[in-house]
């Protein structure tokens, strides 16, 4: 279990820094935006192991994704433990082993995260351009997450199925 924590915890931070360093660059952005790693990452726990799970890798990922980025500390932290609470909550009455259902999640919690994102930030910044931030970068963002969702949730389903499987 503790085994299990660590490897989680590092992998969190791995996404978070790889999210907030080479996925900044323009070399991986696909009309202005980049695809939102730790996101799917809260998703994934979210269906497999519990909205508690999701939760904390939400604060785990949202706090290193805050300290990498330009913005306030907390933005993706509440952002991200909403989205993991209201997943985690939805994904128990849904049959999540159908890929579709795992990548309509990720779009209505992309959906969530940016209106969210967004409307903390409009808050904050009374010029802050709320409908035109949605179109422009919240849904090409939300797109671009979704279109990864089989191949990370694959890679997530392997690590965790070959180092954590049960002992028969």
């Amino acid at each position: 279990m503790v085994r299990k924590n660590i490897i989680w915890a590092v992998l969190i931070i791995a996404t978070a820094l790889i999210q907030t360093t080479w996925l900044a660059e323009e070399n991986f952005r696909v009309m202005g935006v980049s695809p939102n790693l730790v996101l799917l990452l809260v998703i994934y726990f979210a269906i497999t192991e519990g909205e508690e799970r999701a939760m904390f890798t939400g604060v785990l990922g949202g706090l290193f994704q805050d300290v990498g980025s330009d913005s306030v500390i907390g933005h993706h932290i509440l952002c991200y433990v909403v989205v993991g609470f209201l997943t985690g909550r939805i994904a128990v009455r849904l049959i999540t082993q159908n890929p579709a259902v795992k990548v309509g999640l990720v779009c209505i919690a992309g959906a969530v995260d940016g209106i969210l994102y967004s409307g903390i930030a409009s808050v904050q910044n009374a010029q802050w351009m709320v409908f035109s931030d949605l179109k422009r970068i919240v849904v090409p963002a939300t797109l671009y997450t979704a279109l990864l969702t089989p191949v990370v949730f694959f890679l997530m389903d392997r690590l965790f199925q070959r180092y954590f499987a049960p002992q028969t």
